[in-house]
């Protein structure tokens, strides 16, 4: 776990982003409030309690045309427990054992578990052989607490015959007393207690046709460190602005399938990270050195956690936006204040584009000035001179920067605009 007291809040990298400079986690139950109250302001009909079944095209067949053609005539038939739903795009977003990805037979590539981890509120008879916090045993690791009775266990060894079977007393005590090598007694598990694995892949390609896919139908790994609703996160917001110029008609060709080349590298990286997490878990004596390494040495280095701070919460994602970017282009942009006290993202929220134009003249307005229905134009010419001019796309990713030393003459600085413009927004 990262320790508060090693994170340099004045780094300029988490200064820049003040959600993770503030603090180290989001509550999930509070961003669940948040974004449900924000698609009750917007109208969206969300249904809760539905299950998905599978999915079929109104014309062709869905299953062997993965190409299928953005333009076609055809729908796609969302088949439900309470229904059919009919539309012209569907996102697949139906969890880890999504029963739309596995019925459209899409490659889920990856690395088989290695754990199976438990998780769950229960009353003990006797608790003198647990340890609060974090501990590692020969067969595994366990935490106990905060909240009495939390426990949570993870063994390395065989996984369960069958893994959707209900976690029952008898498999719980079992795995408590061979991980902590003490014969702790369960008398009773509160509500239900959760299985789950290592398990680390992804879907080969994130379309299929008019099927894509996002969060854990489209990458699973362990859940420690919580990276998983970052990563579905990602997915949504990258996603979300594509499909929708793709469905108003107005995408640059090719702005659609850009969702799987961004997103496919992120979800590598962070299956990756995932691995390490549980490589530096096993109880052998050479990974308990290890860990000791990376814990007590290499992490109190002035600057690691912050380095694993950023990293970890994916400010530092980098998608390749431009031919020949340098920095800040394709990043994800800052909590970026402007002169009149605004912030970027008070412009951002009817989900256009927005530039930030910090030169004295104003010189970019016409450059932009015919897409204003997709481009935000924000003057800020009394900002910071050392602050260059930021073009930004509806999921905070940085397109184009300019400084402000910029030669006006050279126009070198409008035709990189033209062509972010161009490759992102295309024409009126």
């Amino acid at each position: 776990m990262f320790r508060n007291d090693l994170v340099d809040q004045e780094d300029p990298v988490l200064a820049s982003h003040t959600a993770v400079a503030g603090g180290v986690a989001v509550p999930q139950y509070d961003l669940e409030l948040l974004l449900a109250d924000r698609c009750a302001q917007l109208g969206v009909d969300v249904r809760r309690g539905i299950a998905v079944k599978g999915v079929r095209s109104t014309g062709g067949d869905l299953l062997a045309d993965a190409d299928a053609d953005a333009d076609a005539d055809a729908d796609v038939v969302v088949e439900t427990d309470a229904g059919e739903l009919t539309a012209g795009w569907v996102v697949a977003a139906d969890g880890g054992r999504s029963p739309i990805r596995k019925q459209l037979g899409i490659d889920f590539i990856g690395t088989d578990p290695e754990l199976v981890g438990y998780q769950c509120i229960a009353d003990f008879d006797d608790t003198t052989g647990l340890s609060h916090g974090w501990n590692w045993t020969p067969r595994g690791v366990y935490a106990y607490g905060p909240i009495p009775g939390r426990i949570l266990v993870a063994r390395f060894g065989p996984q369960p015959e069958d893994r959707d079977a209900p976690v029952t007393l008898e498999e719980l005590q079992e795995v408590v007393r061979d991980v902590i090598q003490t014969k702790v007694t369960l008398s009773a598990i509160h509500g239900r207690a959760t299985r789950w694995s290592d398990n680390a892949r992804r879907v080969k390609h994130y379309r299929h046709g008019r099927v894509l896919f996002a969060g854990d139908a489209a990458h699973v790994h362990s859940p420690f460190r919580a990276q998983g609703l970052n990563l579905g996160f990602g997915d949504a917001v990258n996603l979300g602005w594509k499909l929708a110029a793709t469905f108003q008609g107005w995408a640059p060709a090719g702005l659609l399938d850009t969702y799987d080349t961004e997103r496919s590298p992120i979800a590598d990286w962070v299956l990756d990270w995932t691995r390490a997490q549980v490589a530096l878990m096993r109880g052998d004596e050479r990974t308990k050195q290890l860990r000791r390494v990376v814990g007590d040495e290499l992490f109190t280095v002035p600057g690691a956690t912050n380095k694993m701070l950023a990293v970890s919460s994916g400010i530092m994602q980098h998608y390749d936006v431009a031919d020949d970017a340098t920095a800040p282009v394709g990043t994800t942009v800052g909590d970026v204040v402007l002169t009149s006290g605004r912030r970027l993202a008070d412009f951002a929220h009817d989900g256009r584009f927005v530039l930030v134009d910090r030169t004295h003249d104003g010189r970019f307005a016409d450059a932009v000035q015919h897409l204003s229905e997709r481009i935000a134009y924000v003057a800020d010419s009394a900002a910071d001179m050392e602050l260059p001019s930021l073009l930004v796309r509806p999921d905070g990713i940085i397109i184009w920067a300019a400084d402000q030393d910029d030669e006006p003459a050279s126009d070198d600085a409008t035709k990189r605009l033209d062509a972010a413009t161009l490759r992102w927004v295309g024409t009126r």
